[in-house]
């Protein structure tokens, strides 16, 4: 009789992840067909279907719903036997996934993976840039290693290392640098450019303005922060902005910068990773090159 393998279990969930063959299959590095093929086979095993195919995109069958936590539990402790031959070989080698959200990846990531390349010439990192809820979604199911996030997380399971704290800066139209700095009162009744939902940047900012994520005003929302700030350009509003964007996305717009009063909003920069994981001991000195590269230091 065929039995369950763990190849198994990664196409399928891959397939469980994207609900849908391609983009399952590219994941995979493998064809469409052959991941079809795959988890047609591990049907067979289990004797009940896992996915309803649909044209465009396929969904669970309450089998499938039930196997994804089981088998992500599976490939999460095989990882973890990985790892743990990983620690006990001295320095970290091989593959190194981590997350990092989007309003601090352009900034710290490639100086990061520089002086990460230079300190551990054996790892192969694999960054991967997405939301906050999406990386911890991905760390608790073992798909990565560790995150670089905005503190805190509360999450039980996950170990947090807070790395540096960075402040919000203001970013308005070139023609107000003069102007008085607002204050997080005044700020609330001027046209506040956001990140769209799913930012965690988005609630510091409304948070920091006592403005509920919910709250129906004339608020305009982008995808990214280079966005905002050339939207500011264009005189649409004003926007805030981490400390460590600046040099990058200020640079080719027509706006001015200016520290909030006191005490001026900010967030606390952080490297988070299951507390099951065998490198841990090596993941507090990765957190610490990652904080002398967010503070500037030679790493």
């Amino acid at each position: 009789m065929a039995q369950i393998t763990l190849k198994h279990l990664r196409y399928f969930e891959a397939l469980a992840q994207h609900r849908h063959f391609g983009r399952a299959a590219d994941t995979c590095s493998i064809s469409q067909p052959a991941l079809s093929v795959q988890i047609k086979e591990l049907e067979q095993i289990l004797g009940a279907p896992l996915v309803e195919r649909g044209a465009r995109q396929i969904r669970l069958t309450r089998l499938g719903e039930d196997f994804v936590p089981r088998a992500r539990d599976v490939l999460r402790s095989v990882d973890e036997l990985t790892d743990l031959a990983r620690a006990s070989t001295g320095d970290l080698s091989g593959p190194f996934r981590i997350g990092i959200i989007p309003t601090i990846a352009p900034y710290l990531l490639p100086a990061f993976v520089k002086h990460l390349s230079r300190h551990h010439p054996d790892v192969d990192p694999h960054p991967r840039e997405a939301v906050t809820q999406t990386l911890i979604d991905d760390l608790l199911d073992g798909r990565l290693d560790a995150a670089i996030v905005a503190l805190p997380i509360s999450e039980p399971s996950l170990t947090e290392v807070a790395l540096f704290d960075e402040a919000f800066v203001l970013v308005r139209p070139l023609a107000d640098a003069e102007n008085p700095v607002p204050s997080s009162d005044k700020l609330r009744e001027m046209r506040l450019l956001l990140l769209e939902e799913g930012h965690c940047f988005r609630d510091q900012a409304l948070s920091y303005c006592n403005l509920s994520s919910s709250v129906p005003r004339d608020l305009m929302e982008a995808s990214s922060l280079s966005t905002l700030v050339q939207m500011v350009g264009a005189g649409i509003g004003v926007t805030l902005i981490p400390e460590m964007a600046v040099p990058i996305e200020t640079r080719s717009a027509a706006v001015s910068i200016a520290h909030m009063p006191k005490p001026e909003p900010s967030r606390t920069v952080g490297m988070v990773w299951r507390n099951t994981n065998p490198l841990a001991a090596h993941l507090t000195g990765i957190a610490e090159l990652f904080r002398q590269v967010g503070l500037g230091a030679d790493a």
